[in-house]
């Protein structure tokens, strides 16, 4: 089995820049992910996402993401759930400030002390849901707990990852019966693969499929056309390694 990227939270903040619910879920994602939870948090840019930012979907999809969202309309967590799956959790400043309390924020660039108080609560409030997170069994095939029956019953839903960028997840793009499809880890698998001395050939396909399988979806009876991509692609990657050497 491939050795991936150290499993750490994604951070999606609010985008809206008309309200001051936005400001307030990006200072507070920056304090988590600078002062409360640094060595275990990543973020991940709505726009970014939304415009189709391969990297920042193929990690929502890999691993675990909290929505920070500034008001009711959840963009954050529906955008994720849309490209990627539906966040681990989520934080709603409306809903904490009416819930302490306090006086709704004012400001945009600017935010007033009502604003700052509720950046405070909501980095406060977000910070253990990552620890929570990262000591939850987490499905990377399903994209979700395994502890939620929901999202094991998603786990044969397709992934949407489509390339490898800051993530530190690598994704390679294979033909499959005249489709393209995106593999999530498979440059890890061949690395891993050429480093224990395998060459390609029919006696590997087996072992290759069922490594592929552990991280992505294999539709039911597309074995056998699975198999035969991965080998073309393992011998590509091989003939590549060995012009470079």
């Amino acid at each position: 089995m491939p050795e991936l990227p150290k499993r750490k939270v994604g951070i999606v903040a609010c985008s809206g820049e008309e309200l001051p619910e936005g400001t307030v879920t990006r200072l507070a994602a920056l304090k988590v992910l600078e002062d409360l939870r640094p060595e275990e948090t990543v973020t991940i840019c709505l726009p970014l996402f939304l415009a189709g930012g391969e990297g920042d979907r193929a990690f929502a999809r890999f691993y675990p993401t909290i929505a920070l969202d500034g008001c009711e309309l959840r963009c954050a967590a529906r955008g994720t759930e849309m490209y990627s799956g539906k966040p681990a959790a989520g934080v709603v400043v409306r809903d904490l400030v009416r819930q302490a309390g306090m006086p709704q924020p004012v400001g945009r660039r600017r935010l007033d002390e009502a604003g700052y108080r509720a950046v405070e609560v909501n980095a406060q409030e977000t910070a253990p849901l990552v620890a929570e997170l990262l000591q939850t069994p987490w499905s990377r095939r399903a994209g979700a707990s395994m502890e939620d029956p929901a999202g094991q019953a998603d786990a044969h839903a397709p992934t949407q990852a489509t390339c490898s960028c800051g993530s530190g997840i690598p994704v390679q793009e294979v033909m499959i019966e005249g489709n393209e499809v995106s593999l999530i880890a498979l440059p890890l698998i061949f690395e891993q693969l050429r480093q224990q001395g395998k060459a390609p050939g029919a006696d590997l396909a087996g072992e290759l499929l069922a490594t592929v399988r552990i991280y992505n979806n294999v539709p039911p009876g597309k074995d056998r056309a699975y198999e035969q991509a991965l080998l073309s692609e393992y011998a590509a990657f091989c003939r590549q390694m060995e012009a470079g050497a």
